[in-house]
């Protein structure tokens, strides 16, 4: 049943026309995933037709809901349902120098970090998003400032794995949502704006909408390392991210299997396409240390490693199976934030990570030892 709060954000919104159907917001059905929190603090998609011309409609759904009583604050999130016209794709940045110095943003984003690195994976399964968080926060060990975006509008797991289910980000005077911290890093996720329990079905257009506001409308502050955990796969998120962020370099996780490799072959080439370096290749679930000591090669042996060397990139190092990665991550609390082999290694990878958006190429891997 709903709460008696959300009932009455329904019918403030419901004083809202849809200008397309002329019903009130919340019964034609344009506003999905609505949260209402016990401390007042409100979250909404509004799915609305084009672009700019709906963030009138936007300002008013949230003036509205401002409004009624007990609500401390509110956070819309606007979506295209469609585009008219011709979609139109930026033609892809001309390739970095070697030595480089950060790119400059497009002229209307403010670049939110020294360095902005996407996690991917093309391959849903091995792991990505775990070692995105807990890169996050072995760079922020090191002393870094840094950011983590879960750009994964289908299935956003950071608020799981940070310990944060169920937090809300306040706003700025200027009504732009502040990231929320966890575990020395500045996160942000669609996870924290619509019901946890609540499946997400858009399309594209309507996902790289929610993506682009993550991204705009997220006051990060002054960042060192922004880490992106992009989607599975090779589609409009990644492009989106693309056109919307001056990427300085990408990381892909991949398992040793030929079915996870073919895919890491995918997103080389994707990145490359788009002017992108890949900084390298981390191999996860390398491998399982069996009771005697003895390593049971369960996914195939050294499968990125190779691949990495045949697509002519990095090879940052391989993760083996550990339950304290599983565990962390359930319990919110990441396996970098402790002192055993788990978080050196990820300390290793994340200052690789930071060097090489510097550093000369040519540098070797670091060197991972797991005893």
């Amino acid at each position: 049943m709903p709460s008696a709060l959300e009932t009455s954000v329904r019918a403030a919104l419901d004083s809202v026309a849809d200008p397309i159907s002329g019903k009130g917001l919340s019964t034609s059905g344009r506003v999905t995933g609505l949260v209402a929190r016990p401390d007042g603090k409100i979250g909404f998609v509004l799915e609305t037709g084009v672009g700019a011309a709906d963030e009138p409609l936007r300002k008013a759904a949230e003036d509205v809901v401002a409004r009624v009583p007990g609500v401390t604050a509110v956070t819309a999130v606007l979506t295209a349902e469609a585009t008219t016209g011709a979609r139109t794709v930026a033609p892809p940045r001309p390739p970095a120098p070697a030595a480089r110095a950060p790119a400059p943003a497009p002229a209307s984003v403010t670049r939110p970090a020294r360095g902005i690195v996407a996690v991917a994976s093309a391959k849903g399964g091995v792991g990505k998003s775990t070692v995105a968080s807990n890169l996050a926060v072995a760079a922020a060990r090191c002393g870094l400032r840094v950011g983590l975006l879960d750009a994964d509008v289908f299935g956003p797991s950071l608020p799981t794995m940070f310990g944060t289910v169920g937090v809300r980000p306040d706003l700025t005077a200027a009504k732009k949502m502040k990231p929320v911290m966890a575990h020395g890093v500045a996160t942000m996720s669609i996870g924290y704006l619509v019901d946890p329990d609540q499946a997400v079905v858009w399309r594209g257009p309507m996902v790289m909408s929610a993506v682009s506001q993550l991204i705009n409308d997220t006051d990060w502050g002054d960042l060192d390392l922004l880490f992106i955990d992009t989607p599975p796969g090779t589609g409009e998120v990644q492009l989106t991210l693309v056109q919307k962020l001056p990427l300085d370099g990408a990381v892909i996780v991949s398992t040793p299997q030929e079915v996870a490799l073919a895919d890491v072959r995918r997103g080389v080439g994707m990145f490359r396409k788009t002017a992108v370096p890949v900084l390298g290749v981390i191999e996860n679930m390398a491998w399982f240390e069996q009771p005697d000591g003895s390593r049971a090669y369960i996914f195939g042996k050294e499968g990125a490693q190779r691949t990495a060397s045949e697509q002519g990139v990095p090879f940052l190092g391989a993760l083996p199976i550990l339950s304290a990665l599983r565990e962390g991550g359930d319990a919110g609390v990441p396996a970098a934030t402790g002192d055993g082999n788990a978080a050196e290694a990820f300390r290793l990878l994340a200052e690789a990570i930071n060097e090489a958006l510097t550093a000369s190429p040519g540098k070797p891997a670091p060197k991972i030892v797991f005893e």
